[in-house]
């Protein structure tokens, strides 16, 4: 089984890998973009492990199975791969606990104001108002989408005292076959206080504190919070968006800041990369802005990560067992 690497090399994964027997490991100068690999190359290739398949994709036509190195897979939908019988599998996983990390410190710093308390530094203003000295504990938190972020962000509220809500199209019960970084997340799915299925957005909303976006971006999710979610939130209520910008409809969150629909929100995706220097984002005083940095590939575990995904479903791959993290149909066709 010939198999194409087009990612950073993790030097223990590949070692272990090239161990397997019946594989034939190929590796290809690896670059963060999509771009025409050499045909020679991945003509007769079995698996590809890449961020992007490459842009002549259409020459791997002994393909059977793709591996990416990100938990986000849109860059798949042009590709047909139900319809040509191709499984593929993703990174979910490698960001949970990055990313729930950044979730928390984020409710704790929008609590505590912390953005202006800094600002208050820089100017040298001595000021202990009450703003300042809010906790968390308590609070509630509104978790959107529950896949593996949404999991170790509920392990980690519930740490903290809060309570734990969480919006599923399906509702909540074991996490199935996915990655999992051992001792975190939320494997059997028995840590939220309360449930809200599809067509319960508006209940869900209305109790929150924080509100937290952590569902992937597909043809059916994109644009899903609007004017009608923003105003269902309480003007208390923070908005936190690791996931990915277009979620938000931008126009309604820019007036729901300016308008005082929300208390206020931490952005870590956003419209443009980058984000031009005169967009209004950078201005709110109360929004705190990184540049999608809560879970990336310069994260110390991420190339380790990623490459125990991969290795561990080559093993399963070659002994017919099912693969973590797989896409279905519905997936890979963006629905």
């Amino acid at each position: 089984m010939k198999i194409v690497i087009d990612v950073p090399v993790f030097e223990a994964g590949l070692t272990k890998l090239q161990s397997l027997p019946r594989v034939d490991v190929c590796l290809a100068e690896p670059a963060e973009r999509a771009r025409p690999l050499d045909e020679a190359l991945i003509g007769d290739a079995s698996v590809l492990f890449c961020m992007y398949p490459p842009e002549n994709f259409s020459a791997m036509r002994q393909l059977r199975w793709i591996q990416l190195s990100t938990a986000g897979y849109s860059q798949l939908f042009p590709l047909g791969l139900a319809d040509k019988s191709i499984r593929a599998t993703n990174a979910r996983g490698c960001f949970d606990v990055p990313i729930a990390e950044w979730n928390i410190a984020m409710m704790v710093n929008l609590a505590r104001n912390l953005r202006q308390m800094i600002r208050n530094q820089d100017s040298a203003v001595w000021d202990r108002a009450a703003r300042f000295q809010r906790e968390i504990r308590g609070l509630t938190v509104g978790v959107w989408g529950y896949g593996g972020i949404g999991r170790e962000t509920a392990r980690l509220a519930r740490a903290m005292g809060m309570r734990v809500h969480v919006l599923s199209r399906h509702g909540v019960g074991p996490a199935g076959e996915v990655y999992c970084v051992p001792g975190t997340g939320d494997p059997q799915g028995t840590l939220p206080h309360r449930v809200f299925l599809a067509g319960e957005a508006e209940a869900f909303l209305a109790g929150l504190d924080f509100l937290v976006l952590t569902m992937p971006l597909t043809r059916t999710t994109e644009g899903s919070i609007g004017e009608r979610e923003l105003r269902a939130l309480p003007r208390r209520a923070y908005v936190l968006n690791p996931a990915r910008g277009p979620l938000i409809q931008e126009g309604a969150l820019l007036r729901a800041l300016r308008e005082g629909w929300i208390a206020g929100a931490a952005l870590d995706t956003h419209y443009h990369y980058p984000t031009p220097p005169d967009h209004p984002l950078w201005r709110f005083p109360n929004v705190i802005f990184t540049p999608h940095i809560s879970g990336s590939s310069l994260s110390p575990h991420f190339r380790e990560r990623t490459w125990d995904i991969f290795v561990e479903n080559v093993e399963r791959f070659l002994a017919g067992r099912p693969l973590l993290n797989e896409l279905t149909p519905s997936q890979l066709n963006g629905t």
